[in-house]
């Protein structure tokens, strides 16, 4: 530029929650950022994303035309249409005889003495399932294909039908897919609606979880596309120069058209992009452990990033009957960050139950009417009620005071529950707050036992809406001494996904024992999957020589049902030999089940490959002075039940200065969140704007 100052480099980011929009516009060259936030809307999402953007653009003073990057975009679109069955209308093609397989299930019952058990229904309806006469073996050989006739068949059925969507999955396309391709081809031609295959979608073995996945992405493909479509034409006409990218539940980025094929890769697209911001905290405040709590408006959810980054598995269960019961969803077979996502946030609705104990979620109130404190029409006591009741909150300063607090509606709602339990109001309020604490740090602390670790001194990273505000609490019940508050806590999982790299995770299932599978046969499958990465890199703007390759296997003793996942590393070419896999294996196997088994054979049973290029380095810039700022109030604060309220002094967190030390309790607000240290605390301000809580008794 003609004063000698680099041109601003705007980035775009926005994650729609079950209750917020949040966006984030951070400028590359300077680390300049600017955040908003405003109420989802359900019922049509772009409409909140527009106001969001609009509000967004309106205060950095930004226009359209200035932000040529790609734009990207986390969502809950297809978790939440999945679990309140909100999908399109689709149908599934599958191979003659296998057509009661989402009945049948895997026979597993979640629960053995339940005589009631239930679970949810499949995506699509068995009398939308169709079969047709086609059959391939295991090694890959078509024994049968497909017959015109056949195929004209099925195509009437799912035209009678009115399918908006259809799903291919027969038996054994895993080891190769051309019936499915040929079926595919025909439908496209035939119905001229979107078509998914499993050998895109999951070429693995299991035909339960690969045909789950095919129709649970095959019904949200009439969800998902419509709204990018109408999306990337609001952006074009508004003169948005950037593409879409999309988060996906692995925590990459991919284009629009692709999560568009694929839409069941995003399932946990907003959490996974909270887990990445996670993991860029980590490895830039130094710390090998750290345990990501984002609670939002609808739930909470908890990640532990062990060496600088998140767990990464190979199936997510999604739809749950029982959100704690595993086994009463669907077992989707995608690559997802590993969290645990908790019915517990803002918006979590307390109750009574049948034993008249006091309950709280997992139903939650949404955007719409939100808590009763909202004033938007919602009657019953949700957990941000127990919050301003409790004092925790200023009813006018919610959103900056842009959206003020409904006082009266608060103690009415709350009343009801109190009222019910014979108790105060305060001590109604305060059992609401600390029972959703305690649901937290009981699943956090189960989900990290399940994966061998202890969470004791672990430091916590607190984001999202509600986690400022009710990470301590949670800390204490986790014995965590340190509590980490990052500058823009409320709209960290936005900021994740412009620090995520773009990238695929394909798999191909090929069963083989290491003695019988050669080498040329491997590189032919691996060639594929790389050819597919570099496809789908490609499309998301990425050049050929950024293009990374990492390589994994899932492998077993020979007879045995189920998989071990091993990362054997990077490069353009297989990297290690078959004895060195095995060594790995036996070593992963041994600290997992304390021992190896002699003289059986170990076998290859799912070949994977991830695809990536790292994201350009986005460095926040730290809007922190010197000067300590004084309280700008003082309020009476209820921290525990049955005690009496403490005057509590109320900071604004712009107020702060480097280097400066709070004794808690203290209140530390801004406009999208607020950050309560509890007693028996102490802050300091870092370098960086960020709150550092340490436990001092």
């Amino acid at each position: 530029m003609a004063d000698g100052s680099t041109a601003p480099d705007w980035r775009l980011a926005v994650d729609i929650g079950g209750t917020f929009t949040d966006v984030v516009l951070i400028d590359a060259a300077s680390g300049r950022v600017i955040v908003d936030k405003t109420l989802t809307t359900p019922a049509a999402p772009l409409d909140g994303v527009r106001t969001g953007v609009r509000q967004l653009l309106a205060k950095a003073s930004v226009r359209p035309a200035e932000i040529t990057a790609p734009i990207v975009h986390a969502t809950t679109l297809i978790t939440n249409a999945l679990i309140e069955g909100k999908i399109g209308r689709a149908g599934v093609v599958t191979t003659e005889g296998f057509g009661d397989t989402m009945l049948i299930r895997d026979e597993h019952r979640y629960d053995m003495y339940d005589l009631q058990i239930e679970f949810p229904s499949p995506p699509v309806p068995r009398e939308r399932v169709v079969e047709i006469a086609e059959r391939t073996n295991p090694q890959g050989d078509v024994i049968e294909a497909p017959t015109a006739a056949g195929l004209e068949t099925i195509t009437t059925e799912l035209r009678n039908a009115k399918v908006e969507s259809v799903g291919v999955c027969l038996i054994n396309a895993y080891a190769n897919p051309a019936n499915e391709r040929l079926i595919a081809e025909h439908l496209r031609r035939e119905l001229g609606v979107p078509v998914c295959i499993s050998a895109e979608i999951s070429p693995q073995i299991r035909e339960y979880p690969r045909m789950i996945t095919t129709a649970c992405n095959a019904a949200t493909m009439p969800v998902i596309g419509p709204y990018l479509d109408e999306l990337q034409k609001w952006l074009a006409a508004e003169g948005f120069g950037g593409s879409v990218l999309m988060m996906l539940s692995n925590g990459g980025v991919v284009s629009a058209d692709d999560a568009a094929r694929a839409p069941i890769r995003l399932v946990e697209s907003g959490p996974a992009a909270g887990a990445l911001a996670g993991s860029w905290f980590a490895r830039r405040l130094g710390e090998d452990r750290l345990l990501c709590f984002d609670m939002g408006g609808t739930t909470a959810k908890s990640c532990l990033i062990s060496g600088g980054e998140p767990e990464i598995t190979n199936t997510f269960e999604v739809a749950r009957i029982y959100r704690f019961k595993k086994g009463s969803g669907f077992p989707v077979s995608v690559p997802s960050v590993d969290l645990v996502e908790i019915g517990a946030g803002g918006g979590s609705l307390a109750r009574i139950d049948e034993l008249g104990l006091l309950k709280v979620g997992p139903e939650s109130s949404g955007a719409d009417p939100g808590p009763a404190c909202y004033g938007r029409g919602g009657t019953k006591a949700a957990v941000t009620d127990a919050d301003l009741a409790l004092g925790l909150l200023d009813a006018g300063y919610f959103l900056g005071g842009d959206m003020p607090l409904d006082l009266a509606a608060n103690d009415a709602a709350l009343r009801s529950i109190a009222d019910g339990l014979g108790l105060p109001v305060s001590d109604t309020a305060a059992g609401v707050h600390e029972l959703v604490n305690q649901n937290m740090a009981a699943a956090a602390r189960m989900h990290a036992v399940e994966q061998g670790e202890d969470l004791r001194g672990v430091t916590v990273l607190a984001f999202g809406g509600a986690g400022p505000i009710h990470a301590c609490g949670v800390a204490e019940l986790l014995d965590s001494p340190r509590v980490i508050f990052p500058v823009n806590a409320s709209v960290l999982s936005a900021f994740g996904t412009l620090v995520s790299p773009v990238r695929i995770d394909l798999a191909r299932s090929m069963v083989r024992s290491f003695s019988a599978i050669t080498h040329s046969e491997r590189d032919r499958l691996l060639d594929e999957l790389r050819d597919e990465g570099r496809r789908v890199l490609a499309a998301a703007g990425v050049p050929s020589d950024r293009i990374r390759f990492r390589y994994g296997l899932d492998a077993r003793y020979l007879g045995q049902g189920n998989e071990l996942t091993i990362w054997v590393g990077d490069g353009e070419h297989w990297p290690v030999g078959d004895e060195e896999i095995v060594e790995r294996f036996e070593r992963d196997y041994r600290r997992i089940y304390g021992l190896t088994i002699p003289d059986v054979a170990v076998e290859a049973v799912t070949w994977r490959l991830s695809a990536y290029a790292n994201a350009d380095t986005v460095e926040p810039l730290a809007e922190v002075g010197e000067a300590h700022g004084q309280p700008r109030t003082v309020r009476a604060v209820r921290f525990e039940r049955a005690a009496a309220a403490v005057d509590t002094p109320v900071y604004r967190r712009s107020d702060l200065g480097r280097g400066q030390r709070l004794i808690g309790p203290a209140i530390v607000e801004e406009r999208e969140t607020t950050a309560v240290i509890r007693p028996g605390w102490v802050v300091e301000v870092t370098d960086d704007g960020s709150l550092v809580a340490e436990r001092s008794i």
